[in-house]
């Protein structure tokens, strides 16, 4: 944890939690050990989906699309998210869970390596939630950026890697050391992108929020 469980349980205990299907998603999710995103992750989206009201959202990592499905319910009623998924044993599960909310028409899933999709995406998306493998986020962030419309924000999920990540890196696990060297990574370019606005979160496992500038007015 990087920040205080009683702070987390009791910041956790005030949130009116999700829609019944949500939660029952959510639920199963955990029961077969497929990571969703945290409470207080889900309360931080649906803040910003409330002000930034997106219409065009971009999700790298679709898991079994609770959070895609998320992004559906609390976002704006015509909003249309593109979601990426590689892992094949999820992607029925996504599929299915889509279709139970009623959600397909919603919703384009594509499936393959997120590196290669990002290069053939064309178009513009005024936010972007990234929440794949943790290693890639450094390879995924040109292609990102590309994409994401002047104004548009950029949410970055599981970026300080359980407070590891302020560790020197033969601290950390010899199998965890790449991931932690490219997290360090992205994480340097997301504050001196000069195209970007950037602020670290320690919310869950650590967050970035960006904003990209829009031309003429730095």
């Amino acid at each position: 944890m990087i920040v205080d469980e009683r702070i987390t349980a009791y910041i956790n205990s005030l949130d009116m939690g999700n829609t019944e299907l949500l939660n029952q998603i959510e639920e199963e999710a955990k029961r077969d050990f497929v990571p969703v995103i945290r409470r207080e992750m889900q309360s931080f989206l649906k803040t910003l989906l409330a002000v930034k009201q997106p219409r065009d959202i971009l999700e790298v990592g679709t898991a079994v699309g609770f959070s895609t499905l998320l992004l559906c319910k609390y976002g704006h009623p015509e909003a249309h998210i593109t979601t990426i998924e590689k892992y094949e044993k999820r992607i029925p599960i996504a599929k299915a869970n889509f279709k139970r909310a009623g959600r397909e028409k919603q919703i384009t899933l594509l499936t393959g390596d997120a590196s290669e999709l990002l290069q053939k995406l064309s178009g513009s998306f005024d936010f972007v939630f990234m929440d794949a493998a943790k290693g890639q986020y450094i390879h995924f962030l040109p292609h990102v950026l590309r994409l994401l419309a002047p104004g548009g924000l950029l949410v970055s999920d599981n970026v300080l890697q359980e407070g590891d990540l302020i560790e020197s890196r033969f601290a950390v696990e010899r199998r965890n050391r790449t991931i932690h060297s490219r997290m360090r990574e992205y994480l340097y370019e997301l504050k001196h992108n000069s195209q970007l606005v950037t602020s670290v979160l320690p919310l869950g496992d650590g967050v970035t929020l960006s904003v990209k500038r829009i031309t003429g007015l730095e």
